[in-house]
Parts: structure tokens; C-alpha cells; sequence
């Protein structure tokens, strides 16, 4: 979703519980190329890993799923069910998924939107051509398994809805091998710092 604090505007991932509850939100900490015209950059205040019965759930929207060290944060927060938001279509973006599970042992969840000329607005000057059918995000969502192999998907050109069924041992089971925030971490050479804090503008400081 593209949430608004004030004036300005975020790229947001939600995470709502089965009764409607708002469980918690990532801000996209990077808006890519032309979208620094639009979104803010979030902070390392909203990177949560959400605790459910099915696993631990976190998000990287889009490019962000390219930045590194995101991802080793992700990873040492434990994350299991990772949720990929994208407007990629790219075949490369499979890859990158493909990876990002295997490198993770966990699953990956990317949704990609599909996009017709219908569903711009009028006035909107599309590349792809004029005609309503003609598709400007041809769509792309997969699900894939803690080894890399893709379970469900890749979904394109049309709306639908990706299912498939799992097993969250298999996170344990794959991470047995590899566990990149675990034994293949090697904090005696490297080290991860998160700045958690919220940044704020304004800070107050009592008088004596």
C-alpha cells in the first residue's frame, strides 16, 4: 500500500492477523530510481518479523529484496515465510527468488501485480500501447520452497491466486545444512549492526 504520515508518502507492507488486526508494517527503506520523486525512505524502526502459528513472517518490497544486508537482518531475525511485493516481471526475478529462498532456507512468497491499459487512468501515456487489453505488468508470482524449487507459479499474463502447501519443518530440515544467520554466520569475522530507532525530526530535550 502507499501510506501517507502528513505530506508525505511510504511504500508500506501490511501484515493483518485473521481477525483483521493490524499486526505490524515495513516501510520500503530504498525507493528505486524515479519512485525517490514520490516515496520517502523508511527506517530501521519498521522491519518487523511477525510471530504466527504458521512461522515467522517478514517482507522485503521489491529491490529491496537486493539489498544485502537487509536480507542477513532479515535472516537473523529469524524470518521463515519471506513475503517479495514486486512490480518486476522479469524473468530474472524468478532467479533472484529462487535464491533468496535457497540462501534463507525458507520460503518465498512473491506477488507481482498484473496490469492491463484498462486499469490506468485515462490521460496515462502508456508505453505498451492504447489499447485496453494491452498489458503493462504481465504478472509473475511464485511461491518457492526453502530449497529454491518453485512450488506454485510463475503466475502470468491474468489475475489469480497462487496456493500451495507446506511444511514449515522443511525451514528446519534445510537450515540443518546451511544456516547463513546461524552456524554459517561467523560473528568472530563479521558483524550486523540495525539502527532500530524511529528518526524523528523533531527531538526534545528537557531543561535543566
Amino acid at each position: 500500500m502507499i501510506e501517507r504520515e502528513g505530506a508525505t508518502l511510504y511504500c508500506s507492507a501490511l501484515f493483518f492477523g485473521p481477525d483483521g488486526s493490524l499486526f505490524g508494517k515495513h516501510r520500503k527503506l530504498m525507493p528505486t530510481a524515479s519512485e525517490r520523486l514520490v516515496w520517502a525512505q523508511g527506517d530501521g524502526s519498521t522491519l518487523p518479523v511477525i510471530e504466527t502459528p504458521m512461522g515467522r513472517i517478514g517482507s522485503a518490497i521489491c529491490w529491496e529484496n537486493y539489498m544485502p544486508l537487509l536480507r542477513q537482518t532479515m535472516y537473523a531475525k529469524g524470518v521463515d515465510l519471506w513475503c517479495a511485493p514486486t512490480v518486476d516481471e522479469r524473468e530474472i526475478w524468478q532467479s533472484s527468488m529462487r535464491h533468496i529462498a535457497y540462501e534463507g532456507r525458507m520460503f518465498v512468497l512473491s506477488a507481482c501485480q498484473y496490469m492491463t491499459r484498462a486499469d490506468a487512468p485515462e490521460d496515462y501515456a502508456a508505453i505498451a500501447g492504447l489499447a485496453p487489453e494491452a498489458e503493462l505488468i504481465k504478472g509473475g508470482s511464485v511461491i518457492v520452497n526453502p530449497m529454491g524449487e518453485i512450488l506454485a507459479g510463475p503466475l502470468r499474463w491474468g489475475e489469480g491466486v497462487l496456493a500451495a502447501t507446506i511444511d514449515t519443518d522443511d525451514v528446519v530440515r534445510a537450515r540443518y545444512e546451511l544456516d547463513v544467520a546461524g552456524h554459517y554466520a561467523r560473528p568472530d569475522v563479521f558483524s550486523l549492526h540495525l539502527d532500530a530507532v524511529a528518526k524523528s525530526h523533531l527531538h526534545k530535550v528537557a531543561s535543566a
